[in-house]
């Protein structure tokens, strides 16, 4: 049996009562995500804007592990489809989890929970092997994305060009960002 590495989340709070600690983080996990959501850069020639969403998602998938950070998806995509201002632009609704960006949101859960996976066996502790996680979620979430954005464009090859490469260049700077944060953060827990 594999013993798993505490979550920076965890080791940031080890004295808190689980069930308020995990609540708590959740919640701010989904309010990060949306606040980022906010900064967005709509291009004229996709459905897909350039948004901080997934910078959110790679840094709540490696700190607060598989369960908790995909929780902190599902409840973001919960909050923005009741109606509250979460998703890109300030954007809303049941709309949204049906539309072009549908397949990349549902990504978000995958990303983060696998993120977490790999955060939990100590991946994003050094700059190193943080990349690992956070290129891997980033594939999930292109991989979940691009797919849905083939079924509504009715084109594979059209989803590829304007909901993937558009994008390789800020999403490999998240990339970045994410595997610079982590470990410095890890430095400044220790």
């Amino acid at each position: 049996m594999t013993t798993l590495a505490p979550t920076l989340s965890t080791r940031y709070f080890p004295n808190s009562s689980s069930r308020v600690r995990d609540t708590l983080l959740v919640i701010a996990g989904s309010l990060l995500v949306a606040a980022l959501a906010q900064i967005e850069i709509p291009l004229p020639f996709t459905p897909v804007p350039i948004t901080g969403q997934t910078l959110g998602v790679l840094l709540i998938g490696a700190a607060l592990g598989s369960k908790r950070g995909a929780a902190a998806l599902i409840l973001y995509l919960v909050e923005g489809g009741i109606g509250l201002p979460f998703f890109a632009g300030g954007a809303r609704g049941l709309g949204i989890l049906t539309g072009a960006t549908a397949g990349y949101l549902v990504g978000f859960i995958a990303a983060a929970y696998v993120i977490g996976l790999l955060a939990e066996r100590g991946l994003e502790r050094n700059v190193r092997t943080s990349i690992i996680p956070f290129l891997v979620g980033t594939f999930i979430i292109y991989l979940f994305g691009v797919a849905w954005l083939g079924v509504v464009l009715k084109s594979f090859s059209q989803a590829i060009a304007l909901g993937l490469v558009p994008f390789i260049i800020g999403d490999a700077i998240k990339l970045i960002l994410a595997s610079l944060a982590l470990p410095a953060a890890w430095k400044l827990v220790k």
